[in-house]
């Protein structure tokens, strides 16, 4: 334990040493097409994504990779009608293949990922990483989980508890990482979609890394209510708990879960309302993971950094400002000598600048920026544009000289 905990804090102290050979990768890590319950085809919602400014993108369909045969019974209703006319316009007879049953229905073949990914893909310019949103319950309450950069189909594993689930699924991904030599991660899929997974649930866990802090589907309730914590208020309990344990940090991410492509308004689940920014040594699958999961990235739904540091002792960062928009920056953490006040103002600031110097007695500290600027169609009206910091500690001094912790 101490020498995997001395890994992460090592690594953490040279990747943010070491990012000026680095670049900004934005990309979505969960989103649906008609391979499960979204609304259009693969190539169309690449597209979007594409000519939209993400560097990368996944279609995380439900207990499904987009291998083998499939056929889409083409709906009868306009907006399905119509997004298959618009398909077929853009990609032709010789690519759009289809077929017409008995009954005069149209079912249209469904590309794979090795058939559409030659479109997109560009070296630096756009890459496509392969998901399965891996979906299970227990109790009637659904438990998804986000596997990124998987190699093979993974059963979804049931188990005789919420935790227990996540736990076995997480460690059929730990074994395929292993057996396949791919890195690759789960992550918690919005917690409070049907309040199925709680902050304890997620405590108990081994080796996870990775949760929702924000999602774009109107059902997720990402704030809570008055009974139930909201996303934030979760990532603060958790990570005090993970710390306290040994545990290495929890990193929030930001996704669109976007089903919906034809019809944008609050009511649907839309692409463009949330994303990563990573800083990778390439726009390479490895390397992204291999940043994230030394935090070396932020989630966003709309603010961007122009740079980001951590020395060990003090993270600051400087936003990218736009003309006529204002930032408030908040930094929240817990304190050993109270750990059970989590999620704590440390510290606000107005300005385009933020930085705050962890003492002692700092177990963590995030960060959250708020603009003035109104997030184009939100997830929920009234919403800011924001980022997240990622969580950051000095809970342990690295000697690099005498390769101990002290």
């Amino acid at each position: 334990m101490k020498y995997r905990l001395l890994f992460g804090v090592v690594s953490i102290l040279i990747f943010f040493s070491c990012n000026s050979s680095k670049n900004w990768y934005k990309g979505n890590l969960h989103t649906h097409s008609y391979w499960s319950d979204g609304d259009n085809y693969p190539e169309m919602i690449m597209d979007w994504y594409k000519s939209h400014g993400y560097d990368f993108a996944v279609l995380s369909d439900h207990n499904t990779l987009q291998k083998g045969e499939k056929w889409k019974l083409l709906p009868k209703a306009p907006m399905h009608e119509l997004a298959f006319e618009n398909y077929l316009e853009k990609y032709g007879d010789d690519w759009v293949e289809q077929r017409t049953d008995s009954a005069g229905r149209v079912h249209v073949k469904l590309k794979t990922l090795e058939e559409y990914r030659p479109l997109f893909e560009e070296k630096e310019k756009f890459l496509i990483i392969q998901s399965e949103e891996v979906t299970a319950s227990f109790e009637k309450k659904p438990i998804h989980m986000n596997v990124t950069n998987i190699q093979e189909f993974i059963e979804p594993a049931d188990g005789n508890s919420v935790t227990q689930i996540l736990q076995n699924n997480l460690d059929q991904v730990k074994e395929q990482r292993e057996k396949s030599g791919h890195p690759m991660f789960l992550h918690i899929n919005h917690p409070n979609f049907v309040w199925a997974i709680t902050p304890d649930d997620i405590i108990n866990l081994t080796g996870e890394r990775f949760f929702e802090v924000y999602n774009g589907h109107p059902q997720v309730h990402n704030y809570g209510d008055s009974l139930r914590p909201s996303m934030e208020a979760l990532w603060d309990r958790v990570q005090v708990a993970y710390l306290l344990a040994g545990k290495e940090l929890l990193y929030g991410l930001a996704v669109d879960d976007a089903h919906n492509y034809h019809v944008f308004d609050e009511n649907s689940s839309n692409p463009g309302r949330g994303w990563v920014q990573v800083r990778a040594k390439s726009l390479q699958a490895k390397d992204l993971i291999e940043s994230m999961e030394s935090g070396d990235f932020y989630s966003s739904t709309g603010v961007i950094l122009n740079d980001l540091k951590f020395d060990g002792k003090k993270l600051k960062f400087s936003i990218k400002p736009e003309d006529g928009v204002d930032y408030t920056i908040r930094f929240f953490g817990a304190k050993k000598s109270d750990p059970t006040h989590s999620g704590v103002l440390l510290q606000e600031i107005k300005g385009t600048k933020g930085s705050y110097t962890l003492g002692e007695d700092d177990l963590y500290v995030r960060a959250r920026i708020t603009s003035s600027k109104s997030k184009e169609n939100p997830y929920r009206p009234g919403d800011m544009e924001e980022a997240w910091i990622q969580p950051v500690t000095n809970k342990m001094r690295v000697n690099l000289n005498q390769n101990k912790l002290f």
